[in-house]
């Protein structure tokens, strides 16, 4: 169970998964990275990228939140940086290999927010913009929108190479 899970095993999940999706796209030609199973699913550059903008950027909600737990967190899907993270024109101009890179940097940043934070800080609410997240602790954010986040977009990565057979 997510809730019993330690800093150390999220870490670990973590670690994995960024690794096991560095480990697909290294092996991937250009055209496959940036092949759109549908129109309504994300290209493996697609995935990397939105997984290089949303975990710097759920990192540094919870680093708001510490300072100020008054504050609001999170966003939409409408939100600008998301959408960008995706969008045709910013992969059009995207360098695989620059986001493999900010992929790499992920485990790192988050292990600093992960330490920084106390049990007690866990367990810190704060007002979510989203009426879905509404008292939801630190906690809810590290396992959810980060640990599970990259989990689910590396299993996206996989879905989508099983369909371009």
């Amino acid at each position: 169970m997510v809730h019993k899970m330690t800093n150390e095993a999220r870490m670990n999940a973590i670690n994995e998964n960024i690794q096991v999706m560095i480990d697909i796209v290294n092996r991937l030609d250009e055209d496959t990275i940036r092949w759109n199973p549908s129109s309504e699913e994300w290209s493996i550059i697609q995935i990397v990228s939105h997984v290089a903008e949303a975990i710097p950027y759920w990192v540094k909600q919870i680093q708001n939140i510490k300072l100020d737990p008054s504050a609001e967190w999170g966003r939409g899907l409408q939100d600008e940086d998301r959408l960008y993270a995706v969008s045709e024109e910013k992969i059009n101009k995207s360098d695989i290999k620059e986001l493999v890179s900010a992929i790499e940097e992920i485990p790192a940043k988050v292990n600093k927010c992960l330490r920084a934070l106390s049990v007690k800080d866990m367990e810190i609410v704060a007002p979510s913009r989203n009426p879905n997240f509404k008292g939801k602790p630190i906690q809810f954010i590290v396992d959810n929108l980060i640990v599970k986040h990259i989990e689910g977009h590396v299993s996206q990565i996989k879905r989508n190479l099983s369909k371009r057979k």
